[in-house]
């Protein structure tokens, strides 16, 4: 009964549904559904010559994956674009699936799509083949999920000018690569976990980013610590008065040491950047003054509350905005086990961030119960807890879990001549979590505030029973 520009754009509409589901660069892509239109094209001769008739308006692609007959399909079908997905990590790759990568990487001149997940060691025979100029790749994700090899280099020679997105876990890119200076759209870099043999100074990443200024996602991390004072040095020589700015970067993630993400901050402004997370090795000493630069020159980052979260293995702050999104705009995390080393570096950090800390008017901290050994040789003193309260100077309503009771309530208690509005000065609302009777830990403090002339309303509530 349709018309067949009426079919037509039903067929358009009906594959929009679709396109999200295999674009999305945050969560493993499920390139399976762009062959969302096999089976419209087998109902009946009129819709199949329909579909094949407009590849380009409803984006039509051959997608070779786990036991398709590549042989066949390329042999049978008409030259579409091709998706080769291999992103399932759960699945076997068969000898026959590897021939078939093998065969399609040939078509260099079709291949859009490149999603290779699998184990390390079966994926330098496809990354060998890659040593040529893939002129409609849009896509390249490789992703070992074993760590056996950590020689993941791509080519030299590989180009692909119409690169979207590069996705590299445990592999890396050859210094030198002409790769990323040749593309001239690329929205999403991620380098994630890269060994120390792939290792790039922070001079030679700016000066690739000059080159990127479509680039939205950036997301760079070490699978382990660089030594800093190769980074500090070379730095100073390499660096003075380079500056350049990424004006479509919306999201930015780093994991490494302090002094590489100084030597990159200090050189880049991202104007509208909406999230900074950032994971840090263990250190003794956190310098981060270009940090707190940097979030200076972002206009879209605004916190209303703050979160510290003191985990078994980790130290986390996140700061958020009443108005929600995909992802917090700011969380940095410190690997770190002892909770005395998990209060002096969030101090140390907090510290320098004081301006930007001072958005923050909820507070509350989350801690977990860490091993017996780290228990024990927990160390703060009621200085170090001070020293990291300091730093949020306008927090209004602060929330103790119960387990932080006796150390923040110390913490709390005014020596001979100290005035109770030296510490969290705007507080209205103290809230502590305990089971049965709530004691007078605070009763100290909130009494010093009420004759201070800025009374605290103390608030007890239940604890939340452990997540299962």
């Amino acid at each position: 009964m349709l018309d067949d520009n009426t079919l037509l754009h039903v067929f358009y509409l009906y594959q929009l549904a679709f396109v999200e589901s295999y674009s999305d660069v945050f969560n493993y892509p499920d390139w399976d559904t762009a062959r969302w239109w096999y089976k419209p094209a087998q109902v009946c001769q009129r819709w199949r010559y329909l579909i094949l008739a407009s590849p380009v308006r409803l984006g039509l692609h051959l997608t070779c994956t786990y036991g398709t007959p590549v042989v066949e399909m390329l042999a049978h079908s008409p030259p579409l674009p091709l998706i080769i997905s291999y992103l399932d990590g759960s699945r076997h790759t068969s000898r026959e699936d590897k021939a078939a990568i093998l065969l399609a990487l040939q078509h260099r001149d079709r291949v859009r799509r490149i999603g290779l997940r699998m184990q390390a060691s079966k994926l330098p025979k496809f990354i060998k083949v890659m040593d040529g100029q893939f002129p409609v790749l849009e896509r390249l994700f490789i992703w070992p999920w074993t760590e056996d090899n950590t020689n993941l280099v791509l080519p030299t020679t590989f180009q692909a000018p119409h690169l979207g997105q590069l996705s590299l876990y445990c592999a890396a890119l050859p210094v030198g690569s002409p790769l990323l200076t040749t593309t001239d759209g690329l929205s999403s870099l991620e380098l994630w976990d890269m060994p120390l043999p792939a290792y790039f100074h922070p001079s030679y990443l700016v000066a690739q980013l000059a080159f990127m200024p479509q680039l939205e996602n950036l997301t760079l991390g070490f699978k382990s610590p660089i030594p800093t004072r190769n980074i500090e040095r070379l730095s100073l020589k390499t660096l003075i008065g380079t500056h350049i700015t990424l004006p479509n970067l919306r999201l930015l993630f780093f994991h490494g040491v302090s002094a590489y993400l100084e030597g990159l901050l200090a050189h880049i402004s991202t104007p509208l950047l909406e999230s900074i997370q950032i994971q840090l090795f263990n250190q003794l000493n956190f310098m981060v003054p270009h940090l707190l630069q940097f979030m200076n020159r972002m206009e879209n980052l605004t916190f209303s509350f703050a979160r510290l979260f003191f985990e078994r293995k980790y130290v986390i702050l996140t700061m958020d905005s009443l108005k929600g999104g995909r992802f917090v705009p700011f969380k940095v995390t410190v690997g770190c086990r002892q909770v005395d080393w998990q209060v002096s570096a969030a101090a140390q950090i907090f510290n320098v961030l004081v301006p930007v800390l001072s958005m923050v008017e909820d507070l509350a901290f989350v801690y977990e119960e860490h091993d017996p050994l780290s228990e024990q040789h927990n160390g703060i003193n009621r200085t170090q807890w001070r020293n990291l309260l300091r730093s949020f100077n306008c927090v209004k309503a602060f929330r103790i879990p119960e387990n932080l009771i006796s150390h923040l309530s110390h913490s709390f208690q005014l020596e001979d001549g100290e005035s109770p509005m030296e510490l969290l000065p705007e507080l209205k609302e103290l809230v502590y979590e305990k089971e049965g009777d709530p004691g007078d830990a605070f009763t100290p403090f909130i009494n010093a505030r009420q004759i201070a002339g800025h009374p605290v309303a103390l608030i007890h509530v239940p604890s939340l029973p452990a997540p299962l």
